[in-house]
């Protein structure tokens, strides 16, 4: 059956965590897809669910730390699995890796990754992904415990686990990411990925040898002692979301954590960063 799409283009200020919670509010409503946009994100919503006061309790459109606004196009139907083929292009990290949807070819290349292109955070196109991608390429995890914090996509924890990772939980809070995640966990077919959803207060009793979060500043300058308690002497805490212009707050936090810095990497002004508990 067709339908008729309605299209919310919003423009974000500042654009990285106001996307990230604009979309995990539009997450809790009929919108059915997100995809990331220079300025912001654009969001899609079947007319026939489409309601005049949808956005009345979207908190953070009245939000004084955020400057949204918006504009709406009506979209006649379409082929959405043609237009995702024509707009996701694949993904090749170091000739290592390659991130695919369903409807690209296979690439014989170490690691293949197949995503389902249903929003462009955590498809690796974001320099952040593309960076810890790069970061956990070159680090061994052969049987190494693993937390994938804010895993979006879960493509992060799935390059682990096809590193040899084992075991891993993939946590999101947001209900739109853990349904997206289980899928592609089993699309990829990595048995040993645990999926939930929370945040960092699901974190009880765990330990990992590994632990990577990709979420943005605030959340990480929160969390990390939480990630810390959870981490394993020797273990590493991959950390990425951030700017170049955040990197004195991280590193003061995780050296107060007792956290040692390994390596620091950068694309467009974006960091990773690697971290070790001695």
């Amino acid at each position: 059956m067709s339908h008729v799409y309605l299209g919310y283009h919003f423009t974000v200020e500042p654009k990285e965590l106001g996307s990230e919670i604009l979309v995990a509010e539009l997450g809790e409503k009929p919108f059915e897809s997100f995809v990331e946009t220079d300025l912001g994100v654009i969001a899609y919503i079947k007319k026939e669910d489409w309601q005049e006061n949808i956005l009345e309790d979207v908190f953070i459109l009245k939000s004084p730390e955020f400057t949204i606004k918006y504009h709406v196009e009506e979209i006649e139907p379409v082929n959405w699995n043609e237009e995702w083929e024509q707009n996701f292009s694949p993904i090749e990290v170091d000739d290592r890796c390659y991130i695919r949807a369903p409807f690209h070819e296979p690439k014989n290349v170490p690691f293949e990754i197949v995503i389902e292109p249903k929003m462009s955070f955590g498809t690796g196109h974001h320099e952040t992904t593309f960076l810890v991608l790069e970061q956990l390429l070159d680090t061994n995890l052969q049987g190494k415990s693993t937390l994938d914090m804010g895993c979006g996509t879960a493509i992060l924890a799935i390059l682990a686990a096809k590193k040899g990772a084992n075991p891993i939980d993939a946590v999101d809070i947001d209900p739109w990411c853990y349904e997206n995640s289980l899928e592609n966990v089993a699309k990829n077919d990595c048995a040993h990925i645990q999926v939930y959803q929370g945040d960092a207060s699901w974190l009880t009793n765990q330990k990992y040898d590994v632990i990577i979060a990709n979420i943005n500043r605030n959340i990480l300058l929160e969390d990390i002692p939480t990630y810390v308690t959870c981490l394993n002497d020797k273990g590493l805490l991959f950390l990425s979301g951030f700017y170049s212009e955040d990197i004195s707050y991280i590193s003061k936090c995780c050296e107060e954590q007792g956290l040692q810095l390994v390596k620091t990497t950068e694309k467009n002004n974006w960091i990773a960063m690697q971290w070790i508990k001695n």
